[in-house]
């Protein structure tokens, strides 16, 4: 009898630690999970911060890079009226043009000098660290940075700084309109009166350069930029959000 209270013993304890290491377990995943979710909530609240420390000051809190009277405000635009590519452009006297890109590659020197095949630049060998989305009241990156842009997928709208007032806040008006994906700086040597460029996809693996220039301001440009956005912003050869 005394070995057999002795197993019962044994099984007893047994048991007991079973059930210990389980709750013991059990406490340590619901610590875990208290822990990550304070974790995901400080992440969260960090990404607001610098969320909204990237709108302010120099971006002017709408993605204004610069306060030089480049793209002034104050500019206004009616509701698009044209959304086929090709009609737009024509309506507007704008010329469409493509070109396969030579190259992906990167380089590691800001200040290299390419000879793009395109002027403004479309494609091709292009610096590691693309510009940033934007509307640069200021002086523009490198054709270099430009160009990795519209690899991501951006879309890039080139403008003479020679251009009317007027139209030059009808751009920023365009670019405040929808400024997802968009980048619109100054050229002051193209042979455009101002442009948009964009890099697609296709065909693969190096893609194809897209142009759109228009040789002179006119209200018909509106839609023909906003046309060539729609078409191609989001498709280049390495879209990245």
């Amino acid at each position: 009898m005394s070995h057999r209270r002795d197993q019962k013993e044994t099984l007893r304890r047994e048991r007991e630690r079973r059930e210990a290491e389980a709750k013991a377990a059990e406490q340590r995943k619901r610590l875990v999970g208290i822990v990550g979710a304070v974790v995901l909530a400080v992440v969260a609240i960090a990404v607001v911060v610098v969320v909204a420390s990237g709108s302010g000051g120099g971006d002017g809190g709408s993605g204004v890079k610069g306060n030089q009277d480049i793209f002034p405000s104050g500019g206004s635009i009616p509701k698009q009226k044209v959304f086929d590519l090709s009609k737009a452009a024509s309506a507007a006297g704008c010329e469409l043009k493509s070109n396969k890109s030579v190259s992906r590659s990167h380089i590691t020197n800001l200040n290299a000098k390419v000879g793009y095949n395109t002027n403004p630049p479309n494609s091709g060998k292009h610096y590691f660290d693309p510009a940033q989305d934007g509307l640069y009241n200021s002086t523009p990156p490198p054709d270099v940075q430009l160009v990795h842009a519209q690899e991501h997928g951006r879309v890039i709208i080139w403008a003479k700084p020679s251009l009317a007032r007027d139209a030059r806040q009808k751009i920023r008006a365009l670019f405040d309109e929808d400024s997802y994906q968009m980048i619109v700086v100054e050229r002051k040597e193209m042979p455009y009166a101002l442009a948009a460029t964009a890099w697609s996809a296709d065909p693969t693996p190096l893609g194809a350069g897209r142009t759109m220039g228009c040789p002179a301001w006119n209200d018909n440009v509106v839609d023909a930029l906003r046309a060539f956005r729609d078409e191609h912003r989001s498709n280049g050869p390495e879209p990245i959000p």
